[in-house]
Parts: structure tokens; C-alpha cells; sequence
């Protein structure tokens, strides 16, 4: 299933959105003109969770410098399909949390998505010596926000199997759930797997998805974010 536009204005223009997609965009160009160099750039800026069970490695790094790739990790993809379904899930999903949010508070809760992903992942790849890039954990944090924000908005969806081709509208709550339960499938496969260091990074999709979760319910909306009558996923009325 892949997400072509969803049914859900924003009030606000998502200028965080765009600046984030901007930023991705100027280091992704700048990790393609690198060419040999490319290795050591990723030694130095993806996370590599075997280096935080393996501390001897980093040599004298400083304690907040070998932390820096949990962020660094955010920006930085495996290449242009990696890049550009990224940056469209963020661009599908991510105005609408920063029109709830605002501009400053979804720029933190991004983030720290984000971080929170990465963590699950090194924790779930101890021994994983392979360098990990991608905005996908943190771009989870936001889908995980925008399932509990507005279940019912539909999401207009190009639908393949096989020879079958269609376009349909789902619910976000469908979508983002099937999405869900797609990754927490191909990552419990992942950890039974002999070869589980390797590949997608499932656990950080989760990690993130279900701090995006969390994150929303606490972080306050914006005073000015519009109310509006919503009908439910259980069929009951409530304001958003």
C-alpha cells in the first residue's frame, strides 16, 4: 500500500515540515558527492549499535559526542528510494501533527521520535556493527501521532498486489494500523532470524511509531489549533 495524499487540511502553513524535508534533501545531495569518502562519513554520523555494547571502540570520543549519531542518524538515508519515500510519508503526515503541535513543539517531538527509535533499535541489534541512517524512526513518531490525532481521516492509497491495481481511501486508523502490524511482524521475524543485524531497521519503525503514540497525548496542542467535530473510529462524536 503506498499513501498518495490524505483527506485532512491544515490550518497552519507546516514550516517545520518543509525545513526538515529541506535539510534531508541538502544532506542526502551532500552524502552523494562524497563517493569514497562516503564510509567514514557513515562511521562517524549513522548510529552503529554495537559501538554503545562495545565502548572501547569509539576510542576517546567524549561521552556526548558518541551520542550525537541518535540525532545525526535522522538525516541521513541509504539512498534515493530510501530518500524519497521517507521525505513522502513525512510530507503526507507530518503538517497536520505540526498544525496540532506547533511549529516549535513538533520540531522537539520529531526528534526526540526519533532518538526514542533509535534506542529500540540498538537495543534490539546489540551486535549489529552496520551503520543505520534514516528519518523512518522518527517520520514512525509522526504516523504514530497522526493515528491517534485523526483516525478518521482518509487516506487516499494505491493499493498493488500482484496484477491487481487499485486506488482506494482508508481510514488513517486502518492504514497506519496495517502499516503497524506489517512492522511488528518483519520485526519479531527479524529477531528470530540468524541474520538479524542487518536490513531494515523494523524496531525503530516500532520504537518510534509507538513513542509518537506516546508522546501526543502529553505534549499539550497549540492554543490557536482549530476544534473540530470528528466522528470516532467506535462510532462516537468527540472534539479533536
Amino acid at each position: 500500500m503506498i499513501p498518495l495524499r490524505d483527506v485532512n487540511p491544515s490550518h497552519s502553513f507546516p514550516v517545520m515540515t518543509i525545513m526538515i524535508i529541506i535539510v534531508n534533501a541538502m544532506i542526502f545531495l551532500y552524502e552523494v558527492s562524497l563517493g569514497q569518502y562516503l564510509p567514514e562519513f557513515l562511521d562517524t554520523f549513522a548510529l552503529i549499535p554495537a559501538q554503545y555494547f562495545y565502548m572501547g571502540d569509539l576510542g576517546g570520543v567524549s561521552a556526548i559526542a558518541r551520542y550525537f549519531p541518535f540525532v545525526t542518524s535522522q538525516f541521513l538515508h541509504g539512498g534515493w528510494l530510501h530518500f524519497i519515500g521517507n521525505m513522502w510519508f513525512l510530507w503526507i503526515f507530518g503538517d497536520n501533527v505540526e498544525d496540532r503541535l506547533g511549529h516549535f513543539r513538533f520540531l522537539i517531538f520529531y526528534l526526540l521520535c526519533g532518538v526514542i527509535a533509535g534506542f529500540a533499535h540498538v537495543y534490539t541489534n546489540p551486535h549489529s556493527s552496520l551503520p543505520t541512517v534514516g528519518a523512518s524512526g522518527a517520520i514512525a513518531g509522526v504516523m504514530g501521532a497522526y493515528t491517534i490525532s485523526f483516525p478518521q481521516a482518509r487516506v487516499l492509497t494505491l493499493f498493488v498486489f500482484f496484477f491487481f491495481i487499485r486506488f482506494i481511501e482508508l481510514p488513517a486508523v486502518v492504514f497506519l494500523g496495517v502499516w503497524f502490524i506489517f512492522q511488528f511482524f518483519s520485526g519479531t521475524v527479524a529477531l528470530a532470524a540468524a541474520e538479524s543485524a542487518g536490513g531494515v531497521a523494523w524496531w525503530a519503525h516500532i520504537g518510534g511509531f509507538v513513542a509518537g503514540i506516546a508522546l501526543i497525548i502529553f505534549i499539550p496542542k497549540r492554543k490557536n489549533w482549530p476544534r473540530r467535530r470528528v466522528i470516532q473510529f467506535f462510532g462516537d462524536d468527540d472534539e479533536l
